[in-house]
């Protein structure tokens, strides 16, 4: 009798699992978007571009709610200070205060170089979106820096405004955090690496606070973004992401 009990039990309980749904790759990298970003969020950082021969920092504060509006305000060096990058919707605007001119940029120049560093003007204003404008698979399951993660293939759907043929991201199981993401070009090869590191909390959320990116095809050269500052779900309205705010920020 009690043999047939456990025999039930067993047989209920895999039933039950066989049921639940498991947790499909587009799942997580939704847990993983809404980690770093939330319903709306305003940071503070650093970035470093780094050459062979001379390195650059620049400082910039940014401000986001959901995946259609963001601003970005150079803050140092002295010579770009003032300058900002909107995001609106399906625009984007490039405020230069030195020469009084705001400049509407094309889909073209948003897989250039973004303040002549590796990241691109796609990777900071984030006109394309990790959740819907890619497929997702799951992949081999591997290890970063000591966390378990999952290992997710991109692929950009046809009508995406992305350049590149696939990105793998590396997403750890517990935190969700976002540690790797390789992006390959249509040949297959490997273009750049993204690195995050230095996991803190900062803004109430467990994140990593240094982003590196690093172009393979040039020897000697990244970019590190460093997270001073960062708040989640602040009281904006989409009100604050217009180009006449975008003039006067400070």
């Amino acid at each position: 009798m009690m043999l047939k009990s456990l025999s039930l039990f067993l047989l209920a309980a895999f039933v039950l699992c066989e049921c639940l749904p498991a947790q499909d790759a587009t799942q997580i990298i939704e847990q993983a978007n809404e980690r770093m970003q939330g319903e709306s969020s305003k940071a503070e950082m650093t970035m470093q571009i780094v050459r062979p021969n001379w390195e650059r920092s620049v400082s910039f504060k940014s401000w986001s709610k959901g995946e259609d509006f963001s601003l970005i305000l150079i803050t140092a060096p002295a010579r770009d200070e003032g300058t900002a990058f909107l995001m609106r919707e399906n625009e984007i605007w490039n405020w230069l205060p030195d020469v009084n001119r705001t400049i509407k940029m094309p889909p073209s120049m948003m897989s250039q170089s973004w303040m002549g560093s590796d990241f691109s003007n796609n990777d900071l204003v984030r006109e394309s979106s990790i959740v819907t404008d890619y497929t997702h698979k799951l992949l081999q399951d591997t290890t970063i820096n000591g966390y378990d993660c999952y290992r997710i293939e991109m692929i950009p759907k046809p009508e995406a405004p992305i350049v590149w043929a696939k990105v793998h991201t590396f997403i750890s199981k517990d935190e969700y955090l976002q540690l790797r993401s390789e992006f390959y070009d249509e040949d297959d090869f490997l273009v750049r690496i993204m690195k995050g590191s230095e996991v803190k909390e900062i803004g109430g959320r467990l994140i990593p606070t240094k982003l590196e990116m690093i172009p393979l095809e040039d020897e000697g050269n990244k970019t590190i973004v460093t997270y001073q500052n960062l708040e989640f779900n602040i009281d904006i309205s989409k009100q604050f992401f217009s180009i006449q705010n975008m003039k006067r920020l400070e």
